[in-house]
């Protein structure tokens, strides 16, 4: 499971349709886009009114929603934070979005002031921000890569010039995998662990409903891309072959590296999220002690 080179077990998953359109879309201010919608869900002011007005009648169906980008948000950078105290000093944004406050870069620096980190999008809008906004100092990289093909993105010149994929690294779907099938989320997250150096980390925050009626019913509202309502079982399966931090897969708000046990918010809708890590070479197991115990990163298909 060394990860020395990115082209070993490749996965490139193609879809067709509305997933496809919403990743890889141009720009056009009349369609709403989800990087925008969330944009606006946090109160940032690079979004149009196609995409204001997505995001309220979104929030209309269930008004706790915009609660539930701003603590992904804030989990997301407590994570990041968690892995640059872990002596991490790369960060991968998968899916990273527009630019948000504090940005993966300044979280990441604010503990280890070296720390590389590559923003990975395939939206052109989302691009020219990163590179006005993030890419203009030393070991930030805005990188023009689809997150379903993890071999593409390892080794991508962009990526590169900043990461080394054979030493650890931080990868992180931030609020994006609820935009795969639970099938083609698992497929995309074993290929990043099968590529991951020991001692890496990947952090994973998916939006779900328990009220499947509400889900249906916002998954049929949300124009700017398909969204797949999770299940606790399938986020905790997305982590297979990790070692989870903490309390495992929990709300996003309670999210604590030091907290044993997950915890959930008396509400409909939630942030599932984890923290999961790649033990180190030494702490490996060897191929019999894996069999023994029928553990271990699956291939991915």
């Amino acid at each position: 499971m060394v990860a020395d080179a990115a082209e070993a077990w490749p996965v490139v998953l193609r879809q067709s349709g509305a997933v496809l359109a919403a990743m890889t879309s141009g720009f056009d201010p009349s369609v709403p886009n989800m990087a925008r919608v969330y944009n606006y869900w946090l109160d940032g002011k690079d979004n149009f009114p196609a995409d204001r007005a997505e995001g309220e009648r979104l929030l209309e169906i269930y008004p706790p929603l915009r609660d539930l980008v701003r603590e992904n948000r804030a989990f997301v950078t407590r994570a990041v934070t968690y892995g640059a105290e872990q002596r991490i000093s790369q960060f991968i944004d998968l899916g990273a979005g527009l630019p948000a406050s504090p940005a993966i870069h300044q979280a990441a620096r604010a503990v280890q002031p070296d720390a590389r980190v590559a923003y990975v999008d395939a939206d052109r809008v989302v691009l020219a921000h990163a590179r006005a906004l993030l890419a203009t100092s030393d070991g930030v990289a805005a990188v023009d890569a689809d997150l379903r093909d993890p071999a593409a993105v390892l080794g991508h010149p962009d990526l590169r010039a900043v990461i080394d994929p054979a030493t650890p690294v931080c990868v992180i779907f931030g609020a994006v995998l609820h935009f795969l099938d639970a099938d083609a989320a698992c497929a995309v997250t074993a290929g990043y662990g099968c590529l991951m150096a020991p001692g890496s980390y990947m952090i994973i925050s998916v939006a779900c409903n328990d009220d499947e009626a509400l889900a249906k019913r916002l998954s049929e509202e949300y124009t700017a891309a398909t969204w797949h309502n999770h299940t606790r079982e399938d986020v905790a399966e997305f982590f297979d072959g990790l070692e989870m931090v903490g309390p495992g897969v929990t709300e996003a708000k309670h999210w604590r590296p030091w907290t044993a046990e997950p915890a959930l918010c008396s509400r409909q809708g939630h942030v599932l999220a984890g923290v999961g890590s790649l033990r180190d070479l030494h702490e490996l197991e060897t191929p019999a002690q894996s069999r023994g115990r029928g553990a271990g990163r699956r291939r991915p298909p």
